[in-house]
Protein backbone atom coordinates (compact mmCIF):
# COMPACT_ATOMS: atom_id res chain seq x y z
CA UNK A 1 0.00 0.00 0.00
CA UNK A 2 2.86 2.81 0.69
CA UNK A 3 4.48 1.80 -2.27
CA UNK A 4 0.60 2.70 -4.40
CA UNK A 5 0.85 5.97 -2.35
CA UNK A 6 4.20 6.71 -3.18
CA UNK A 7 3.22 6.10 -6.80
CA UNK A 8 0.50 8.39 -6.82
CA UNK A 9 1.71 10.87 -4.85
CA UNK A 10 4.81 11.19 -7.73
CA UNK A 11 2.36 11.15 -10.95
CA UNK A 12 0.23 14.15 -8.76
CA UNK A 13 3.37 16.28 -8.40
CA UNK A 14 4.34 15.14 -11.98
CA UNK A 15 1.08 15.96 -13.37
CA UNK A 16 1.07 19.69 -11.26
CA UNK A 17 4.53 20.45 -12.72
CA UNK A 18 3.26 19.82 -15.82
CA UNK A 19 0.45 21.97 -15.99
CA UNK A 20 1.92 24.68 -13.71
CA UNK A 21 -1.09 23.82 -11.21
CA UNK A 22 -0.57 23.23 -7.52
CA UNK A 23 -3.39 23.27 -5.48
CA UNK A 24 -1.27 24.83 -2.67
CA UNK A 25 -2.52 28.03 -2.16
CA UNK A 26 -1.87 29.89 0.41
CA UNK A 27 -1.71 33.47 1.53
CA UNK A 28 1.58 34.49 0.06
CA UNK A 29 1.01 32.59 -3.44
CA UNK A 30 -2.03 34.67 -3.61
CA UNK A 31 -0.65 38.33 -2.87
CA UNK A 32 2.30 37.26 -4.78
CA UNK A 33 0.33 36.03 -7.58
CA UNK A 34 -2.11 39.56 -7.36
CA UNK A 35 0.85 41.73 -7.57
CA UNK A 36 2.25 40.17 -10.64
CA UNK A 37 -1.38 40.76 -12.09
CA UNK A 38 -1.01 44.33 -10.85
CA UNK A 39 2.04 45.35 -12.24
CA UNK A 40 1.34 44.06 -15.74
CA UNK A 41 -1.87 45.80 -15.65
CA UNK A 42 -0.47 48.97 -14.56
CA UNK A 43 2.20 48.48 -17.44
CA UNK A 44 -0.34 48.04 -19.74
CA UNK A 45 -2.68 50.75 -18.80
CA UNK A 46 0.09 53.25 -18.67
CA UNK A 47 1.42 52.30 -22.10
CA UNK A 48 -2.06 52.57 -23.42
CA UNK A 49 -2.16 56.20 -21.92
CA UNK A 50 0.94 57.16 -23.83
CA UNK A 51 0.41 56.00 -27.05
CA UNK A 52 -3.26 57.31 -27.09
CA UNK A 53 -2.33 60.99 -25.67
CA UNK A 54 0.42 61.33 -27.93
CA UNK A 55 -2.22 60.46 -31.08
CA UNK A 56 -4.60 62.87 -29.50
CA UNK A 57 -2.13 65.45 -29.32
CA UNK A 58 -0.71 64.75 -33.19
CA UNK A 59 -4.48 64.10 -34.77
CA UNK A 60 -4.47 67.64 -35.80
CA UNK A 61 -1.26 67.04 -38.02
CA UNK A 62 -2.57 63.73 -39.89
CA UNK A 63 -2.53 64.68 -43.23
CA UNK A 64 -0.88 64.40 -46.68
CA UNK A 65 1.77 66.84 -45.53
CA UNK A 66 3.52 64.84 -43.36
CA UNK A 67 4.63 62.38 -45.27
CA UNK A 68 4.99 64.94 -48.37
CA UNK A 69 6.91 68.19 -47.41
CA UNK A 70 10.10 68.51 -45.53
CA UNK A 71 10.77 70.29 -42.31
CA UNK A 72 9.32 73.55 -42.12
CA UNK A 73 8.23 73.48 -45.65
CA UNK A 74 6.53 76.73 -47.07
CA UNK A 75 3.56 76.36 -49.49
CA UNK A 76 3.70 78.71 -52.04
CA UNK A 77 -0.11 78.52 -53.36
CA UNK A 78 -0.39 79.57 -50.16
CA UNK A 79 0.57 83.13 -50.51
CA UNK A 80 -2.07 84.68 -50.83
CA UNK A 81 -4.04 83.82 -47.90
CA UNK A 82 -0.60 84.47 -46.03
CA UNK A 83 -0.42 87.84 -47.21
CA UNK A 84 -4.32 88.14 -46.54
CA UNK A 85 -4.11 87.33 -42.86
CA UNK A 86 -0.73 88.91 -42.15
CA UNK A 87 1.12 85.67 -40.09
CA UNK A 88 4.23 84.79 -39.49
CA UNK A 89 5.56 83.21 -43.05
CA UNK A 90 7.18 80.82 -40.73
CA UNK A 91 4.04 79.73 -38.38
CA UNK A 92 2.74 78.92 -41.75
CA UNK A 93 5.48 76.87 -42.76
CA UNK A 94 5.06 74.80 -39.95
CA UNK A 95 1.56 74.32 -41.08
CA UNK A 96 2.71 72.33 -44.35
CA UNK A 97 5.93 70.81 -42.28
CA UNK A 98 6.62 66.93 -42.89
CA UNK A 99 9.52 64.48 -42.41
CA UNK A 100 9.76 63.09 -45.77
CA UNK A 101 13.38 63.51 -45.09
CA UNK A 102 13.46 61.18 -42.40
CA UNK A 103 11.36 58.62 -44.33
CA UNK A 104 12.93 58.44 -47.00
CA UNK A 105 16.66 58.42 -44.93
CA UNK A 106 15.25 55.39 -42.93
CA UNK A 107 14.46 53.57 -45.59
CA UNK A 108 17.74 53.97 -47.04
CA UNK A 109 19.22 53.29 -43.68
CA UNK A 110 17.02 49.60 -43.14
CA UNK A 111 17.82 48.97 -46.82
CA UNK A 112 21.55 49.45 -46.67
CA UNK A 113 21.67 47.92 -43.24
CA UNK A 114 20.04 44.61 -44.30
CA UNK A 115 22.58 44.44 -47.28
CA UNK A 116 25.33 44.59 -44.46
CA UNK A 117 23.69 42.55 -42.19
CA UNK A 118 21.64 39.81 -42.90
CA UNK A 119 23.93 38.18 -45.78
CA UNK A 120 26.57 38.18 -43.48
CA UNK A 121 24.70 36.94 -40.44
CA UNK A 122 23.03 34.11 -41.49
CA UNK A 123 26.46 33.23 -43.63
CA UNK A 124 28.42 33.28 -39.90
CA UNK A 125 25.27 31.35 -38.42
CA UNK A 126 25.92 28.73 -41.22
CA UNK A 127 29.37 28.29 -40.48
CA UNK A 128 29.13 28.23 -36.45
CA UNK A 129 25.92 25.78 -36.63
CA UNK A 130 26.73 23.57 -39.76
CA UNK A 131 30.46 23.64 -40.22
CA UNK A 132 32.51 24.83 -37.23
CA UNK A 133 33.70 22.21 -35.02
CA UNK A 134 31.46 22.61 -31.22
CA UNK A 135 33.87 21.30 -29.12
CA UNK A 136 36.73 24.06 -30.43
CA UNK A 137 38.24 27.10 -28.53
CA UNK A 138 37.50 29.53 -31.43
CA UNK A 139 33.65 28.45 -31.48
CA UNK A 140 33.53 28.73 -27.68
CA UNK A 141 35.01 31.93 -28.08
CA UNK A 142 32.43 33.20 -30.70
CA UNK A 143 29.57 32.13 -28.37
CA UNK A 144 30.97 33.70 -25.61
CA UNK A 145 31.16 37.36 -27.61
CA UNK A 146 28.11 36.91 -29.33
CA UNK A 147 25.77 36.92 -25.77
CA UNK A 148 27.96 39.67 -24.61
CA UNK A 149 27.71 41.74 -28.32
CA UNK A 150 23.70 41.16 -28.17
CA UNK A 151 23.66 43.43 -24.75
CA UNK A 152 26.14 46.27 -25.68
CA UNK A 153 24.19 49.39 -25.96
CA UNK A 154 23.17 50.74 -29.09
CA UNK A 155 25.46 54.35 -28.21
CA UNK A 156 29.13 52.31 -28.47
CA UNK A 157 28.11 51.01 -31.90
CA UNK A 158 28.18 54.80 -33.29
CA UNK A 159 30.95 55.38 -31.03
CA UNK A 160 32.81 52.25 -33.20
CA UNK A 161 30.92 53.65 -36.56
CA UNK A 162 32.29 56.93 -36.04
CA UNK A 163 36.01 56.13 -35.30
CA UNK A 164 35.75 54.26 -38.32
CA UNK A 165 34.35 57.05 -40.48
CA UNK A 166 36.94 58.99 -39.24
CA UNK A 167 39.46 56.75 -40.37
CA UNK A 168 38.27 56.33 -44.01
CA UNK A 169 38.25 59.73 -44.22
CA UNK A 170 34.08 59.96 -44.50
CA UNK A 171 32.38 62.97 -43.97
CA UNK A 172 29.25 62.32 -41.14
CA UNK A 173 26.09 62.34 -41.70
CA UNK A 174 25.70 60.10 -44.99
CA UNK A 175 24.17 56.46 -44.90
CA UNK A 176 26.91 54.37 -45.22
CA UNK A 177 27.96 55.14 -41.74
CA UNK A 178 24.70 54.74 -40.03
CA UNK A 179 24.45 51.58 -42.12
CA UNK A 180 27.23 50.68 -40.28
CA UNK A 181 26.13 50.68 -37.06
CA UNK A 182 22.46 49.64 -37.63
CA UNK A 183 23.92 46.56 -39.22
CA UNK A 184 26.87 46.13 -36.17
CA UNK A 185 24.02 46.63 -33.70
CA UNK A 186 21.69 43.90 -35.18
CA UNK A 187 24.22 41.53 -36.39
CA UNK A 188 24.59 39.50 -32.68
CA UNK A 189 20.94 39.19 -32.78
CA UNK A 190 20.77 37.84 -36.45
CA UNK A 191 23.19 35.35 -36.18
CA UNK A 192 21.76 34.21 -32.73
CA UNK A 193 18.12 34.17 -34.10
CA UNK A 194 19.50 32.09 -37.20
CA UNK A 195 21.16 29.22 -35.26
CA UNK A 196 18.42 28.94 -33.20
CA UNK A 197 16.65 28.22 -36.82
CA UNK A 198 19.15 26.01 -37.80
CA UNK A 199 19.12 23.75 -34.86
CA UNK A 200 15.14 23.64 -34.89
CA UNK A 201 15.87 21.49 -38.00
CA UNK A 202 15.92 18.16 -36.91
CA UNK A 203 18.92 15.85 -37.60
CA UNK A 204 17.40 13.22 -38.97
CA UNK A 205 16.99 15.77 -42.45
CA UNK A 206 20.59 16.05 -42.25
CA UNK A 207 21.64 12.63 -41.98
CA UNK A 208 19.13 11.33 -44.81
CA UNK A 209 20.20 13.87 -47.40
CA UNK A 210 23.94 12.51 -46.35
CA UNK A 211 23.17 9.10 -46.44
CA UNK A 212 21.62 9.82 -50.23
CA UNK A 213 24.93 10.82 -51.29
CA UNK A 214 24.49 14.48 -51.10
CA UNK A 215 27.96 16.40 -49.24
CA UNK A 216 27.75 18.83 -46.52
CA UNK A 217 27.40 21.63 -48.33
CA UNK A 218 24.71 20.61 -50.58
CA UNK A 219 22.67 19.43 -47.50
CA UNK A 220 22.96 22.95 -45.67
CA UNK A 221 21.63 24.64 -49.23
CA UNK A 222 18.98 22.53 -50.25
CA UNK A 223 17.69 20.92 -47.36
CA UNK A 224 18.35 22.62 -43.78
CA UNK A 225 18.21 26.09 -45.21
CA UNK A 226 15.10 26.20 -47.13
CA UNK A 227 13.61 24.53 -43.99
CA UNK A 228 14.90 27.04 -41.71
CA UNK A 229 13.88 30.00 -43.58
CA UNK A 230 10.54 31.06 -41.29
CA UNK A 231 12.93 31.19 -38.33
CA UNK A 232 15.56 33.25 -40.04
CA UNK A 233 12.64 35.75 -41.38
CA UNK A 234 11.26 36.44 -38.05
CA UNK A 235 14.62 37.16 -36.39
CA UNK A 236 16.01 39.35 -39.48
CA UNK A 237 12.75 41.64 -39.30
CA UNK A 238 12.82 41.70 -35.86
CA UNK A 239 16.47 42.93 -36.02
CA UNK A 240 15.51 45.68 -38.31
CA UNK A 241 12.25 46.60 -36.38
CA UNK A 242 14.61 47.08 -33.66
CA UNK A 243 17.18 49.40 -35.85
CA UNK A 244 14.74 51.39 -37.69
CA UNK A 245 13.37 52.77 -34.11
CA UNK A 246 16.94 53.70 -32.69
CA UNK A 247 18.74 57.17 -32.46
CA UNK A 248 21.62 57.14 -30.69
CA UNK A 249 24.02 55.31 -32.67
CA UNK A 250 23.02 58.29 -35.17
CA UNK A 251 23.36 60.63 -32.99
CA UNK A 252 26.96 59.60 -32.82
CA UNK A 253 27.36 59.81 -35.94
CA UNK A 254 25.94 63.87 -36.91
CA UNK A 255 23.29 63.12 -38.49
CA UNK A 256 21.51 66.39 -38.55
CA UNK A 257 17.75 67.94 -40.24
CA UNK A 258 17.93 68.33 -44.04
CA UNK A 259 15.43 69.86 -46.40
CA UNK A 260 16.54 67.82 -49.54
CA UNK A 261 16.25 64.38 -50.18
CA UNK A 262 19.13 62.69 -50.86
CA UNK A 263 20.75 62.05 -54.38
CA UNK A 264 22.05 58.74 -55.89
CA UNK A 265 23.73 57.15 -55.12
CA UNK A 266 22.13 57.19 -51.91
CA UNK A 267 24.91 55.27 -49.56
CA UNK A 268 27.07 58.20 -50.00
CA UNK A 269 24.32 61.30 -49.17
CA UNK A 270 23.69 63.16 -46.16
CA UNK A 271 20.62 61.48 -45.02
CA UNK A 272 17.92 62.43 -41.84
CA UNK A 273 16.91 59.31 -40.09
CA UNK A 274 12.86 59.51 -38.68
CA UNK A 275 13.21 59.14 -34.94
CA UNK A 276 16.03 62.07 -34.93
CA UNK A 277 13.51 64.37 -36.75
CA UNK A 278 10.79 63.32 -34.43
CA UNK A 279 12.73 64.23 -31.70
CA UNK A 280 13.77 67.76 -33.36
CA UNK A 281 10.42 68.01 -33.55
CA UNK A 282 9.54 67.99 -29.97
CA UNK A 283 11.90 70.10 -28.63
CA UNK A 284 10.75 72.74 -31.00
CA UNK A 285 9.18 76.28 -29.45
CA UNK A 286 6.38 76.14 -31.79
CA UNK A 287 2.91 73.62 -30.68
CA UNK A 288 2.24 72.96 -34.52
CA UNK A 289 5.80 71.71 -35.14
CA UNK A 290 5.12 69.80 -31.73
CA UNK A 291 1.91 68.26 -33.05
CA UNK A 292 4.25 67.18 -35.89
CA UNK A 293 6.31 65.06 -33.18
CA UNK A 294 3.09 63.50 -31.76
CA UNK A 295 2.03 62.72 -35.31
CA UNK A 296 5.09 61.26 -36.30
CA UNK A 297 5.63 59.13 -33.07
CA UNK A 298 2.31 57.34 -34.17
CA UNK A 299 3.38 56.62 -37.64
CA UNK A 300 7.07 55.25 -36.28
CA UNK A 301 5.23 53.28 -33.59
CA UNK A 302 2.72 51.85 -36.61
CA UNK A 303 5.84 51.07 -38.80
CA UNK A 304 7.84 48.93 -36.09
CA UNK A 305 4.28 47.05 -35.27
CA UNK A 306 3.89 46.67 -39.05
CA UNK A 307 7.27 44.94 -39.13
CA UNK A 308 6.87 43.01 -35.96
CA UNK A 309 3.54 41.99 -37.36
CA UNK A 310 4.84 40.53 -40.44
CA UNK A 311 7.62 38.23 -38.89
CA UNK A 312 4.37 36.81 -36.98
CA UNK A 313 2.98 36.12 -40.03
CA UNK A 314 5.62 34.81 -41.93
CA UNK A 315 6.57 32.54 -38.88
CA UNK A 316 2.67 31.40 -38.25
CA UNK A 317 2.72 30.21 -41.86
CA UNK A 318 5.62 28.64 -43.00
CA UNK A 319 6.73 27.44 -39.73
CA UNK A 320 6.46 23.17 -39.60
CA UNK A 321 6.10 21.11 -37.04
CA UNK A 322 8.58 18.01 -37.43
Amino acid sequence: MSNVAARTASSVTAVNLSTGKSKDKNLGSIVFLGALWFSLFFGIVVLVALIVDTAIDGAPRFDKYLFTNFTQTFDPTQAERLAASGRDPKVLSAEYSGFKSGIIGSIILMLTTAVMAIPLGVASAVYLEEFASKTSRFSRIVEINLQNLAAVPAVIYGMLSVGLMAALGAQRGIAIGGAVALALLILPVVIITTREALRSVPSEIRQGSLALGATVWQTTWRQVLPAAVPGISTGTILGLSRAIGEAAPLVMLGFGAINFAPAFPFIGSKIEAFPLEIYDASSNSQEIIRESASAGIIVLLVMILAMNAIAIIIRNKFQKSW
